[in-house]
């Protein structure tokens, strides 16, 4: 039986009650499909930091980095000043593990509403390939004369062949995968350094190595508009850190809401372990009425499975999942046809056995 090492970060808020029907539909897709996880808790977040003013120590980061992946549920309290986790605990995990691909599924499941009127899930099923470890987020630049009327900051977007090359090539073999058409995503008109290290990488990996593979450019202000407009001409999508840190929430919104988005911070090259987590926030407004939606939770989940090679299971996870939402009045709240409790409850038992339900 083959056995994978999780850690098991649960964070604040909300993020502990998705997690824990994450991990329900975990067990139950253990059971079926014939695998183990050892899992490992991680006391890390807002309530740690609050606690003890550590984030991420040295020595829990090297512990994190001997498992083969992490679950995450959300972090964030309103007493946490902006910037402290993100840096010091989400950010620091993404470079410290070179998670160089952050994976953001975009599709409209069957049953889901969504805000872009007559949208049907026929056009809408891309994935989001973002760099993750370079770009406007490498934390270049400074301040000068700070406090003062003549204060100037400044923060550089830092882009590398490498890190690009291997964004880009990672982004062309999920494209060859699906249906062999991959858009990139910059503003070459106006960022003409960086953009044309990435226009030149894009078309001589495409060239060289992908030929059977369609490719595409959009800028980035007009990729807001495609995605809403006509989503169905993206299937794969490569892009930059920053842009893809906003299309994606754009994304997120069209198909259905935070509250189903799911993401993977992934190391392609196994070196290091990958995360996976919902897109969402902790919610704290919410924590503990039982009103988040745990399909973000799950469908990370998901994610996490394929990484490891549990293919079937991370199929019966998706399907539960996306059963589900058929099933449901609303995406979150009171009104959305049950608890987060009983809403894991269901997709758990739609993973043992889908004949039963």
């Amino acid at each position: 039986m083959t056995t994978h090492e999780l850690a098991v970060i649960a964070g604040d808020g909300i993020g502990p009650e998705v997690m824990t029907q994450a991990l329900k539909v975990l067990d139950a897709a253990e059971q079926r499909f014939g695998f183990s996880t050892t899992r490992t808790e991680y006391d890390l977040g807002g309530r740690r930091y609050r606690t003890t003013g550590e984030v991420l120590s040295d020595d829990t980061l090297v512990e994190l980095d001997a498992v083969d992946a992490i679950l995450l549920g959300a972090v964030g309290t309103p007493d946490v000043p902006p910037g402290v986790l993100e840096r010091g605990l989400l950010l620091k995990l993404r470079f410290a593990f070179d998670q160089y691909v952050n994976l953001r599924p975009v599709k409209l499941l069957a049953g889901v509403p969504t805000p872009i009127a007559g949208l049907t899930p026929d056009r809408c099923d891309m994935v989001i390939v973002r760099e993750n470890t370079e770009g406007m987020y490498a934390g270049a630049g400074g301040l000068l004369f700070d406090g003062t009327a003549h204060e100037v900051a400044t923060q550089e977007s830092i882009n590398t062949r490498h890190g690009v090359e291997r964004v880009v090539r990672d982004a062309f073999v999920r494209a060859e995968a699906r249906r062999g058409h991959l858009t990139m995503v910059h503003k070459t008109n106006v960022l003409n350094f960086a953009g044309d290290l990435w226009m030149r990488t894009f078309t001589e990996v495409g060239e060289a190595d992908f030929p059977d593979v369609e490719r595409d450019y959009v800028h980035a202000d007009a990729m807001c508009l495609y995605m809403v407009t006509t989503p169905e001409r993206f299937d794969v999508v490569v892009t930059d850190n920053l842009f893809g840190d906003i299309i994606t929430d754009l994304g997120a919104a069209v198909q259905g809401g935070l509250g189903l988005a799911a993401s993977g911070n992934i190391d392609p090259t196994g070196e290091h372990p990958s995360m996976f987590e919902p897109v969402h926030g902790s919610a704290p407004d919410i924590a503990g009425k039982g009103w988040a939606n745990p399909v973000a939770a799950v469908l990370s989940l998901g994610l996490c499975l394929r990484h490891l090679g549990e293919v079937d299971a991370a199929d019966a996870v998706e399907d539960a999942a996306a059963t589900l939402l058929t099933e449901l009045g609303a995406m979150a709240g009171p009104t959305m046809g049950g608890s987060t409790d009983e809403l894991g409850d269901r997709i758990a038992e739609h993973v043992a056995d889908p004949s039963a339900t």
